[in-house]
């Protein structure tokens, strides 16, 4: 089944996103919005589909979400052109070994803009030896058709990596070229184009800043990297062990000097720099060593919590980032209180959906 995109809708659809956003930050007198557009098709560089078995044949599927029926998927054109293309490649391979399509029940994809790509099979089995040495023979099949690719096996407590667990993604940021390494299974920006996007006017808003850059949730490092540049230093908190162990390896390969990145949750963070306790993960860490004055935010859907929207309110700047805009407009009732939007932004990460990314970036009111 081939999913049609209404692409010729794709302009009134944005257009209605930015009324709509438009009004949800009324109340706080932002300046009008800058939008970003998305392209109309092959933007998504993440999917994942369940398999479907049918006498001794397999298919990718997918559910509706108002039938929950099933149907069957072979084309998908939100998804990169290599993913569309792995789809249509992997599955006759797969069909030439019985181990490999038994109690297969799912396959995710990780695409990149330089052309490399993981596959991961998921199954209702323990994978062994013998099923490694088919997936080895996999790899080779694809490779010999020329693609850049990983293959990753999962089950029940069970992970088999052939090779890397990660690949190594190329963004290209006001004419300068950065390396990303992204892990399985961790979170990457599901559309690159409108990441690229986000860290240019991440970037533009920042660029005439003073003094050290707080970032919470850094994943990656995705942002914090590209804004060091702006910054004298930069101190950035990660959760996530394997993100942050692709943000070390980030810093390094992008030769940025003035960023650490601490293994620690926002809100122990926020406890830390409140004196409620201290943290083995700060030893060796002089906090005060840092003169942030601007902080920078991309919290998941639920927002800040109270005591985080506290923290955030102490700095003179602050770049939000926001995937739900009614969350966002949750905080800024406290933020507004002490600081106004600057700037305000609308990424269309989601196209042809009701998904809104946001970002706003504020500065402290003159009292």
């Amino acid at each position: 089944m081939m999913q049609k995109l209404p692409i010729d809708q794709y302009s009134n659809l944005l257009l209605e996103k930015q009324k709509k956003l438009t009004a949800l930050l009324l109340p706080f007198n932002a300046p009008e919005l800058s939008v970003f557009e998305s392209p109309k098709e092959h933007y998504r560089m993440r999917a994942e589909f369940r398999i479907w078995h049918e006498q001794g044949d397999l298919y990718h599927i997918m559910f509706d979400k108002q039938t929950r029926q099933r149907y069957r998927v072979d084309q998908f054109p939100i998804a990169s052109k290599l993913i569309n293309q792995m789809m249509q490649a992997v599955l006759p391979l797969l069909k030439q070994q019985e181990i490999l399509t038994k109690r297969l029940f799912q396959i995710d994809y990780l695409s990149t803009l330089s052309n490399k790509i993981i596959v991961s099979l998921l199954y209702h089995k323990t994978l062994n030896d013998e099923w490694q040495n088919a997936a080895q023979i996999l790899r080779a099949q694809l490779v010999q058709q020329g693609f850049d690719v990983q293959i990753i096996g999962r089950a029940s407590k069970q992970k088999i990596c052939l090779d890397n667990e990660f690949v190594d993604e190329e963004f290209l940021i006001n004419g300068r070229n950065y390396i990303y390494r992204q892990v399985e299974n961790s979170f990457t920006q599901p559309n690159a184009m409108i990441n690229c996007k986000m860290l240019e006017w991440a970037i533009d808003c920042t660029k005439n800043s003073t003094g050290d850059l707080l970032e919470l949730y850094c994943g990656n490092g995705n942002f914090s990297i590209a804004l060091a540049q702006n910054f004298r230093k930069v101190l950035a908190t990660e959760i996530a062990k394997p993100s942050v162990m692709a943000a070390q390896f980030n810093i390094k390969a992008n030769h940025i000097d003035n960023l650490q990145i601490i293994r620690m949750s926002a809100e122990d963070f926020t406890q830390a720099m409140n004196g409620v306790r201290e943290f083995y993960r700060l030893k060796g860490i002089d906090l005060t060593a840092y003169e942030c004055n601007t902080i920078f935010v991309d919290p998941p859907r639920a927002g800040l919590d109270e005591d985080t929207v506290k923290l955030v309110q102490q700095y003179d700047r602050i770049l939000y980032i926001s995937c739900n805009p009614y969350t966002l407009c949750d905080n800024l009732q406290t933020l507004c209180q002490t600081h106004k939007i600057e700037k305000a932004a609308l990424f269309d990460q989601f196209p042809y959906t009701e998904h809104m990314e946001t970002g706003v970036w504020l500065i402290r009111q003159e009292t």
